[in-house]
């Protein structure tokens, strides 16, 4: 915008300075030519009383007190000349005062009759430099003249478009991010009072939208307390069973326990928060795949683990990672056939972060299985969906790759600072 204000000032400074500079240019010449003819002009009418009066001797001495910027001459009624020669000659002698115009210069012409008859000429030649005399100085201090107004008129239009886009540029780069999750982000009102209210009406925007989540953060956790007065009451149950069974439900029942909590933690945890968390991808994989290990032990299922020798850090908090893993191998074991093979790799990403590939050798994902609710075995549809929002949120993405030979689930997650905003969005902002 800031260009586009810049060029449109300097299209029309230019156009006003034009209308102006060429009719004064033009001026110019015309005065300045009108000018020396009418110095020559005065010289006509004060050599005229001389010539049809005072004998050729007095003429020769008034002509020698005369201006020498032009070339001035007097053709006596015997042809002689006196001062400088002229081009008049008997073929061309006229009748009354006459201008002629030439290549070099401007010629005039006066008949005088004499007292003692005869007619004489006086000629006063004002050559061409003298017609343009100053023209082009004149003309180079408009010119000079109008550069300034010109680069006057550019400096003022570039401050107003400044303050113009400021603001602008703050406003996206506010929504931008508010975009990414930054709901604490604010923008200052400024500038004309359409972006002021914009500004406003952004800001209104962020606090409703913040109310909004907060509001459903503990809308969840209370649900996700309700249930914590069913599990104290089958709790007691548990504990008025026999020894040999009441350990293990105990144990189910505190390992419940510990998911509500999580459950609640989570909900009352923010966006950013979760983002900014990062953690280490080789060793929640490895956690994750170490506690499905028992299970796939016991139903023989083949487990293949290949993990970075190293620390893969990537921008997902440790909880969601390990709730994208477990929805991962989750499926694993919901949706194929016990004895299936699988296999967990974890491998650096380009650019940073890390790659966890999930993979076995069952009957293969439906392509729209990735879509929030859309489950082909009964199940409620999100655990892909979980996993691809864990994968986005990073700066990643999630891809399935299906075959005769089973399913590949790949979660790409992006390095820890990573930010949401696109290249396309960053260079919108620095072309404002």
């Amino acid at each position: 915008m800031r260009r586009q204000i810049t060029l449109l000032v300097a299209a029309t400074t230019s156009i006003v300075l034009l209308a102006f500079l060429l009719p004064a240019a033009s001026l110019v010449a015309r005065v300045a030519e009108a000018r020396a003819l009418d110095a020559a002009r005065t010289q006509l009418q004060f050599l005229t009383p001389s010539v049809g009066l005072d004998d050729k001797n007095q003429v020769a001495a008034t002509l020698i007190g005369t201006s020498s910027a032009t070339s001035v001459g007097v053709r006596w009624p015997d042809g002689t000349w006196l001062g400088d020669q002229g081009a008049t000659g008997d073929a061309d002698a006229p009748t009354t005062a006459v201008t002629i115009e030439s290549d070099d210069g401007t010629r005039l012409v006066q008949p005088v009759r004499r007292a003692e008859g005869g007619t004489a000429f006086i000629e006063v030649f004002v050559p061409a430099e003298q017609l343009r005399a100053g023209v082009t100085r004149t003309w180079l201090v408009l010119g000079g003249l109008g550069l300034v107004l010109l680069l006057l008129a550019l400096g003022v239009a570039d401050r107003l478009a400044r303050s113009l886009t400021r603001p602008v540029t703050h406003l996206a780069e506010t929504a931008h991010r508010l975009g990414s999750g930054d709901l604490a982000a604010r923008a200052t009102p400024a500038g004309p009072p359409e972006v002021r209210e914009v500004a406003t009406a952004v800001n209104r925007l962020a606090g409703r939208i913040g109310e909004l989540l907060d509001a459903e953060r503990e809308g969840a956790a209370d649900l996700a307390h309700r249930l914590r007065t069913p599990l104290t009451a089958l709790r007691l149950d548990v504990e008025a069973l026999p020894p040999r069974d009441r350990e293990r439900l105990l144990d189910d029942v505190d390992a419940v326990s510990r998911g509500i909590d999580e459950v609640i933690s989570e909900a009352r945890r923010s966006f950013r928060e979760g983002l900014g968390a990062g953690c280490d991808a080789t060793a929640v994989v490895g956690a994750r795949v170490q506690f499905w290990s028992v299970l796939a032990e016991e139903e023989q299922r083949a487990v293949t683990v290949d993990l970075a020798g190293g620390r893969l850090p990537v921008r997902v908090a440790p909880a969601d990672l390990g709730a994208a893993v477990d929805a991962l191998l989750g499926n694993v074991f919901a949706h194929t056939p016990e004895g299936t093979a699988f296999g967990v790799a974890v491998r650096p990403r380009a650019g940073g972060g890390a790659e966890v590939t999930v993979s076995d050798a069952g009957p293969g994902t439906r392509a729209t299985a990735v879509e929030r609710g859309q489950s082909g075995a009964g199940s409620t549809g999100l655990g892909l969906d979980i996993a691809r929002r864990t994968a986005e949120s990073s700066g990643g993405g999630l891809r399935i790759e299906t075959s005769a030979n089973g399913t590949r689930v790949v979660l790409e997650l992006g390095p820890p600072g990573s930010g949401d905003e696109s290249s396309a969005e960053q260079e919108s902002l620095r072309s404002l």
